[in-house]
């Protein structure tokens, strides 16, 4: 079973389909959409500010999303992929993003639409990636302007692979 906890008698809330891994950590004051997907060892702490996440939104293997007290809160658009082993910390992701694998994305960060966060990129705080970019690298700097290619054969085929794969599991959920 999942761990998830109230914190400050705050309970986290999940939308419709959602698939939670039994060792998945959700905590405090986390809003989740629908359909989304939390995997093994991800952790999810609102326990110092708010977390909001949209709708299709799969929080990968080892993924954390976090933010700061007092000071910045997390929100993840729609149709978000969170890589395995990324960490998501008090920032705004806006809709069909792709965070890859092992990347750092920083407090006050504005992630914009139809963007890819290459993989083990650190993006550091205070930056604002414009719609429409790939960024990469330490510190993450745009390579270049994302093609329509890359949107649907990437963001938006890896979005609905893990609506897929998140079925294979429906015998454990809750």
């Amino acid at each position: 079973m999942a761990y998830i906890f109230s914190v400050k008698g705050i309970r986290p809330v999940t939308g419709n389909r959602c698939f939670i891994a039994p060792n998945a950590t959700i905590v405090g004051d986390v809003v989740m959409g629908d359909d989304c997907s939390v995997w093994f060892n991800a952790v999810i702490r609102g326990d110092v500010n708010s977390i909001r996440i949209g709708n299709k939104v799969n929080i990968q293997d080892g993924a954390v999303i976090h933010c700061t007290f007092e000071k910045t809160k997390t929100y993840i658009g729609n149709n978000v992929s969170i890589g395995h082993n990324a960490i998501v910390h008090g920032c705004v992701i806006a809709d069909n993003v792709l965070i890859g694998m092992g990347s750092i994305v920083m407090d006050n960060c504005q992630i914009g639409n139809n963007c890819i966060i290459a993989a083990g990129a650190v993006v550091l705080e205070n930056t604002v990636v414009e719609p429409g970019s790939i960024y990469a690298g330490v510190p993450a700097k745009k390579v270049k302007d994302i093609s329509q290619e890359l949107i649907s054969g990437e963001i938006k085929r890896i979005a609905e692979n893990y609506l897929k794969y998140s079925s294979w599991f429906a015998d454990i959920e809750k």
